[in-house]
């Protein structure tokens, strides 16, 4: 009797020791319902309603399920997942490295800059071209600086080398520039060059688009990487655009009236009159032209 009550109230999740204090105290042929609610008035809870009182650890849910709140996030993932709104980013390592090095020294501390700076503003894709006899011993017609951060970069596969050999002695070296336009092609991303890249322009017209497009320059000052705040010029995107999946459009500005509340144009003035805020920015025959639409459309109605 004692064991199968054990087993009941076991079953309800109630703990061992408690429902052994109850039955002492209350004899082994008591009722279910008083050890029941003697079980109550001890305070014993079933482990059930202790797991739910207490606050559950963070789960893993699967993508795509409808039980996770519209407020939860995934574990693992911050808002600013730079996968979902940042281009991919592919530096032609050769120009970076030359011209950080003033054309005469390939200086492997330029790629590091430009790796850094792209990795700060949260790129999570990010390739490096250079081309693999870079990583022989340095001569003195071909210096190299800093020659240890290419290793550290291809350890962390973001520097890639471009295939070359020797054949009876000479150098055979793959052309890496069209390595580097066709990977950030194939990505929708960006190439970091001062490199226009005109051969390969006139190679393939969707290439030549991509690279007028798609093409950051850059300048380094003082140990510094900096592209420009404007990529294409001053009527195009700003850098933060040109380097997002889905650019965010400005606000549109109306430009003031140079003539203030001297205008006399009156509706016909293109520009914006901060005094008369409420007054629509049509002219006077656009104005008309709506007004008679209006019970034309009207009329149209009741005839149906």
């Amino acid at each position: 009797v004692h064991q199968s009550k054990l087993d009941f109230f076991c079953k309800l999740g109630y703990g061992k020791q408690d429902i052994c204090k109850v039955l002492e105290n209350l004899g082994q042929e008591a009722l279910e319902d008083d050890v029941l609610k003697e079980l109550i008035r001890m305070g014993s809870k079933p482990q059930a309603l202790e797991s739910q009182a207490q606050p559950s650890p963070l789960k893993l849910v699967a993508r795509g399920s409808c039980s996770t709140s519209p407020g939860s996030k995934w574990l693992g993932e911050d808002e600013s997942d730079s996968s979902d709104y940042l281009r991919a980013i592919v530096i032609d390592g050769s120009n970076v490295a030359m011209s950080h090095g003033n054309k005469e020294v390939f200086s492997c501390w330029g790629i590091q800059l430009a790796v850094d700076w792209f990795r700060e503003r949260g790129h999570t894709y990010i390739k490096v071209f250079v081309p693999l006899w870079r990583k022989e011993p340095p001569r003195q017609d071909s210096p190299i600086a800093d020659q240890h951060i290419l290793e550290e970069l291809e350890k962390q596969s973001i520097l890639v080398y471009t295939p070359s050999r020797k054949v009876k002695g000479k150098r055979v070296v793959c052309y890496d520039d069209r390595y580097i336009v066709k990977v950030a092609y194939e990505k929708d991303g960006v190439i970091v060059s001062n490199d226009h890249y005109r051969d390969l322009q006139n190679e393939n017209p969707e290439w030549k688009w991509f690279i007028e497009q798609r093409l950051l320059m850059y300048s380094f000052v003082s140990n510094r990487f900096m592209p420009p705040d404007d990529p294409l010029g001053r009527h195009g995107p700003t850098l933060h655009n040109f380097l997002s999946k889905k650019p965010v459009l400005p606000e549109p500005k109306w430009q003031p009236c140079p003539y203030g509340k001297k205008c006399t144009y009156g509706n016909k003035c293109k520009f914006y009159h901060p005094e008369r805020p409420h007054q629509a920015q049509l002219s006077v025959a656009d104005e008309l032209r709506a007004k008679i639409k209006v019970p034309l459309s009207l009329e149209k109605e009741e005839e149906q």
